[in-house]
């Protein structure tokens, strides 16, 4: 979900650059021809029913996206152990145009750090989209943790290295000064804002090396980056290869379908994750699924489940900036509503455990079999909802970040981090947003039961 996404004409795409352009373009083919073998998840849940609840036990201070909040909007967050301390483990969160924001475990506030400006006053300012960590990470001042985020707003991956005792607050900004946009070939194209967007990070376990991969804003591309160690302690990046996914899709009744939106714009991918048992990425297609593939994008993606909206004909109006479906002719999934939102690895390194499915279109998140990657078997779902009047659920869920490892007294069975994007009680017609923390031992009961 996105608040800010004002419709544009549809203008004449880029060339894109010949080595990532030939990458691309075996890529597609690639995926074009496996389309017909890849099979969404058609397992029946082992439960019948509404699903399981859970409620939050804590949750951050309000983020409100105007300029009295400083334009912060809660986005995707992502959990850090201390493992020294656990009890001193860390959240670190995107806020959009607000920056970041790293809370401790009672979700009490510890730091805030500012989005960089655009290099001109007319150009699109800094806009933290998405963040993941890499661990142990080996840079010219030596092993660190970094917090890795993708700035939209400049078309970048920004880095900062976590240090818990630091004075001033954990988190220190090293990004290499010459960092290359992303995506965009000019100060034109980044402020037209197709650029960084979700974000996954991975470590090569034969090799150690650390990669970003990064999606693109209202385009179906996926970007490999390396991440560099550069001078003084600083983090860079080069591109490996790049990706496409399709933006129309052969029904089974041979017609052709495409998701419906404003023109110009294809379906975007933005929720992501790596498997660190074997290198496997999830993408969340918004408008139509989640796909599985080979994290160094050598391999063809395979549709692992469908969202219900999955081959609707749809209108797009540009006076109401809405689509109005058609008769749905019931080529969908059954357990994901659009978009398809936050994704998160629910287990340990050995592979056993959960890929977790943020079902944005109809408030749930929905798990499948993480070690079955032939058919990854639903396994069930939940509903974070509030436990109090002042301790709301979760609605509209955007991002999600699950740690299954004890983190001290707090959460001796682990943590789920959630965003709320509609955060009660809103004060008005203000946007509320904010983060919901959730004991991770009960939302696995309630999928196990």
């Amino acid at each position: 979900m996105d608040p800010h996404r004002p419709a544009r004409p549809a203008r004449p795409a880029r060339p894109a650059r010949p080595a990532a352009a030939a990458l691309a373009l075996t890529a597609a083919l690639a995926v074009l021809a496996g389309l017909t073998a890849a099979a969404p998840a058609t397992a029946q849940s082992r439960k019948s029913g509404p699903l399981p609840v859970v409620t939050p036990v804590a949750e951050t201070a309000t983020l409100f996206d105007d300029e009295e909040g400083g334009n912060a909007n809660a986005d995707d967050p992502a959990i850090w152990r201390n493992s020294a301390d656990p009890d001193r483990s860390l959240v670190v969160a995107t806020a959009k145009e607000g920056g970041l924001r790293v809370y401790d475990l009672g979700a009490r506030q510890v730091q805030a750090l500012p989005a960089p400006s655009g290099p001109g006053p007319d150009d699109s300012p800094g806009r933290f989209n998405n963040v993941d960590l890499v661990h142990r990470m080996r840079l010219s001042a030596g092993r660190a943790d970094l917090a890795v985020v993708t700035d939209r707003g400049n078309d970048r991956l920004r880095f900062y290295r976590i240090d818990r005792d630091r004075p001033g607050g954990p988190l220190t900004d090293v990004t290499a000064p010459t960092v290359p946009p992303v995506f965009s070939a000019s100060q034109e194209e980044i402020n037209d804002q197709r650029t960084a967007y979700g974000l996954a990070t991975w470590t090569d376990r034969a090799t150690g090396r650390s990669y970003a991969l990064v999606s693109r804003r209202h385009e179906t591309r996926l970007a490999l980056l390396e991440l560099t160690a550069a001078p003084g302690g600083t983090v860079g990046y080069r591109l490996v290869r790049t990706l496409d996914l399709p933006s129309s899709f052969r029904l089974s009744n041979g017609a052709s379908w495409s998701p419906c939106g404003e023109p110009g714009e294809r379906p975007q991918v933005e929720g992501m994750v790596v498997d660190p048992a074997d290198g496997t990425l999830y993408a969340g297609q918004e408008d139509v699924g989640i796909w599985r593939m080979r994290a160094d994008l050598t391999s063809a993606p395979v549709l692992v489940d469908r969202v219900r909206e999955y081959g609707v004909p749809a209108t797009y109006h540009e006076e109401t900036e809405e689509c109005t479906p058609g008769v749905d002719p019931g080529f969908g999934g059954r357990r994901l509503s659009a978009d398809v939102e936050g994704l998160t690895i629910v287990g340990q390194g050995d592979g056993d455990g959960y890929l977790m499915v943020s079902s944005q279109g109809d408030n749930t998140f929905a798990f499948y079999d993480r070690e079955r990657k032939d058919n990854h078997e639903y396994e069930g779902g939940v509903r974070i909802t509030a436990r109090s009047r002042d301790l709301d659920g979760s609605e509209e869920c955007d991002g999600a970040a699950a740690l299954n490892q004890p983190l001290g007294r707090a959460f001796p069975r682990g943590l789920l981090v959630v965003q709320d994007g509609h955060d009660a009680p809103e004060e008005g017609p203000r946007t509320a947003t904010g983060f919901k923390f959730v004991d991770l031992g009960k939302v696995l009961d309630a999928v196990d039961d």
